[in-house]
């Protein structure tokens, strides 16, 4: 290699470096957005008791990628109109939106603890790699579907609770409102003494009556929003009664009976139901055992004979 070449092969190899270097110690000197704009907001935590700007970052992509995932599984799974009558039937503070990242949540945990539990078999065993895999989806739609399966048991939950607390609270309206007092008044004395679903139920029509919406219409959103059927008929001939002049007290204390009833019927078909399951252990159980305890020792004897 000539002299020039050599040269000329330094000379670049020296100027790459330099531009290289120069870039680095720019990029260095370079404040960054946070150092800039985080000494301005006094309601966030420093630079420094935050740590490194990498954390918030992280928090950030951890965040979009929740709602990512979360409008993924909405459109895939749909039902966002029911699934908002059951939050709304469960009293849960939640949004669709919400309760589909917690399902992206469950999802994921049930994911993860199949990948744990999948890595030391695919280790021993390559060769089911692609069952594993499929197993591991399969765990994560579980995930899933549990959250949404837990919802409709807390509405199941729900709903039996304030079935059981309507026929003593509708009694206590009607003592207040034989007492003399308005129904709006009734309402309040009844929520503010009373503990439960169903006081949570008229606490959302006091809130409702509060803020300017006539009895009549926040009873009517009740009816429509809960899943009770008993509730429902409790607050559309409420609001009837309120609106044609009806004696509240009789219809009240007729409304507790209804429903004292028809608990008292479901209780009879439940305990009609639990006797054709009593049937399965003595049918498949007690009985054959003591048909050999019966039978054995007649057997054996045959046997003695013989022999």
């Amino acid at each position: 290699m000539s002299g020039a070449v050599t040269g000329a092969v330094l000379g670049a190899v020296f100027a790459v470096g330099a531009v290289l270097a120069g870039e680095r110690v720019r990029r260095l000197r370079r404040t960054s957005l946070a150092d800039r704009v985080l000494p301005y907001l006094r309601d966030l935590p420093s630079a420094g008791a935050v740590g490194p700007a990498g954390r918030l970052s992280s928090r950030a992509a951890v965040r979009a990628g929740l709602a990512t995932a979360a409008s993924r599984l909405d459109s895939l799974l749909g039902g966002s109109a029911s699934v908002g009558r059951r939050l709304a039937r469960a009293d849960l503070p939640l949004s669709v939106h919400e309760f589909r990242i917690e399902q992206a949540v469950w999802g994921a945990v049930a994911f993860l603890a199949a990948v744990a539990a999948a890595v030391p078999v695919g280790a021993r065993h390559p060769d089911r790699g692609i069952a594993l895999l499929v197993a591991c989806v399969a765990a994560g739609a579980t995930g899933v579907l549990l959250r949404e399966n837990r919802l409709t048991a807390q509405v199941t939950r729900r709903e039996r609770l304030v079935l059981e607390e309507l026929p003593v609270l509708a009694e206590l309206l009607a003592l207040a409102v034989a007492a003399g007092e308005s129904p709006t008044a009734a309402l309040d004395r009844v929520v503010r003494r009373a503990r439960g679903e169903f006081a949570a139920d008229l606490g959302h029509v006091l809130a409702a009556v509060r803020t300017g919406t006539p009895l009549t219409q926040a009873l009517d959103a009740l009816a429509g929003r809960t899943g009770v059927p008993a509730v429902s008929r409790f607050a559309q001939g409420l609001a009837v009664a309120i609106e044609r002049g009806t004696p509240l007290a009789d219809l009240l204390h007729a409304q507790a009976r209804d429903v004292r009833e028809a608990g008292r019927r479901a209780l009879i078909e439940s305990g009609a139901r639990r006797e054709v399951l009593m049937m399965v252990p003595v049918v498949f159980l007690v009985l054959p055992t003591v048909v050999v305890f019966a039978f054995w020792p007649g057997l054996v004897g045959l046997d003695l004979v013989v022999g």
